[in-house]
């Protein structure tokens, strides 16, 4: 397919409404609570992220699982290049997406993408498949269990409800904060790579934005914990985790 387009509006969302316990397992019920740090993530390794077709389409769940995959890589030393033609084959393999028929491009289910992530794995630029070893569900929301995911496993998806006054913040280079009153103009997916005190860093339209814990707690209808073996080197993550460990907090899976 020819996934070049012009004349399309800039910057596009793309996540499907959320549906409630569409993820069976639940992060809540399978990690320890065991207080994380007060900050976690190691987005500053990855320096060049790219659009992955989200600028043209609604791809951002796919684009999101792109840039959650190279980070991975990244943190274990490997280098793995997605484009923007490889975000939109796997979004056309899960929702029929057609760039000739723009009444296709719908935006992506999470539970599906994930699911497919798990079964068939995004693919890169060498046409290597890239698979999780399993997915759970974190309540939307909650900022201890987003924590635990970004710090244990490096990455977690977060889908929101966005609101226009985030495209003005976004497009100004400020941080996404509340603004009272906003309209939501639609679903987005945005992965989680780090967070502080005061903000959880996720990368949208190809760059590092910063999100306040009060947009989170407002905005989010949905997020979810990748469990994958990728961001290991010589067994153990950055954090100092090796598989066994990671697999028994999740022996029930």
């Amino acid at each position: 397919m020819n996934y070049s387009a012009f004349n399309k509006p800039a910057l596009k969302l793309g996540k499907t409404p959320a549906r409630k316990d569409a993820i069976t397992f639940k992060l809540r019920d399978y990690l320890p609570l065991v207080a994380p740090p007060a900050s976690a993530g190691h987005y500053t390794l990855q320096h060049v992220w790219g659009m992955l077709g989200n600028n043209l389409w609604g791809d951002c769940v796919l684009a999101g699982a792109g840039h959650e995959t190279m980070l991975l890589n990244t943190e274990a030393g490997k280098i793995v290049a997605i484009t923007e033609h490889n975000a939109l084959s796997d979004y056309s393999a899960i929702t029929g997406f057609n760039p000739d028929d723009p009444n296709t491009d719908q935006g992506t289910d999470m539970q599906v993408a994930a699911s497919y992530r798990r079964k068939t794995g995004v693919i890169d630029s060498k046409q290597h498949r890239h698979k999780v070893l399993a997915y759970l569900a974190i309540t939307a929301g909650k900022k201890t269990q987003l924590k635990q995911a970004v710090y244990r496993f490096g990455v977690a998806g977060i889908g929101i409800q966005f609101p226009s006054s985030a495209m003005d913040q976004f497009n100004a280079g400020k941080p996404w904060t509340v603004v009272a009153g906003s309209p939501i103009e639609g679903g987005h997916y945005v992965p989680a790579v780090g967070y502080d005190a005061s903000y959880i860093y996720v990368i949208t339209w190809g760059r590092v934005q910063k999100m306040s814990w009060a947009f989170y707690t407002k905005y989010c209808d949905e997020a979810i914990a990748y469990l994958s073996s990728e961001f290991l080197k010589d067994g153990k993550s950055l954090e100092g985790f090796n598989l066994t460990q990671l697999q028994a907090d999740l022996k029930n899976l």
